[in-house]
């Protein structure tokens, strides 16, 4: 009898450790149901956000292919025009700007200055607030949380984009985009296309 209980333990703990990756993935990598409810996604890409990790991570058919760290909105987690915050949910990019211009170029309303930026390397805010290198500018697609009326992603602006002020990446530190480091911003920008999937979450 005490093997037979030895037996199913076994075989109860063998189950576990083989459901509990699997479920830990799941909840991970929302990027395979991304293109179950939004997708098809050009070449399969799917970019996720995670906030509380301030990283941005790109997948391509369910499989990491990259990750680097961004700054989302210092005023936290929200959808409103106006609130200088980080929206979440299912995005999709609408447009991107920006192919071939060197690394820190400053766009203002989305049109290239012909001006680069000094990086600013250290941990401190500046009085400018560039976008510079590249532009992702997003859309929503869930109505009422991210698309449409005053909560509306691609009418507040909402972009990745690069920043000159690198030495802050990796905390809170926009007016509601992600911000990544221009030479990381621009990997990216060369991997993916209009129509990319994108999951901001908290």
């Amino acid at each position: 009898m005490a093997s037979v209980r030895t037996d199913s333990l076994a075989r109860l703990l063998l189950g576990l450790l083989i459901v509990l990756p699997l479920a830990t993935m799941a909840m991970d990598d929302p990027s395979t149901e991304m293109l179950t409810r939004y997708g098809p996604s050009p070449g399969g890409y799917v970019i996720v956000v995670r906030i509380n990790e301030q990283r941005l991570y790109l997948y391509r058919n369910g499989a990491w292919v990259a990750d680097w760290p961004v700054s989302t909105a210092v005023r936290g987690i929200g959808n409103r025009k106006g609130s200088l915050q980080t929206p979440l949910g299912a995005h999709r990019i609408r447009e991107t700007i920006g192919a071939g211009a060197p690394a820190g170029t400053i766009f203002r309303a989305r049109v290239n200055t012909h001006r680069i930026a000094d990086i600013v390397h250290d941990d401190r805010a500046t009085s400018d607030d560039y976008v510079t290198s590249r532009i992702l500018w997003l859309e929503g697609l869930e109505p009422g949380r991210n698309r449409g009326g005053d909560v509306d992603s691609h009418a507040r602006f909402i972009y990745i984009h690069g920043t000159h002020e690198e030495g802050r990446i990796g905390k809170p530190a926009s007016k509601g985009c992600i911000r990544m480091r221009n030479d990381d911003v621009i990997r990216l920008f060369d991997m993916v296309s209009s129509g990319v999937l994108v999951w901001i979450e908290p």
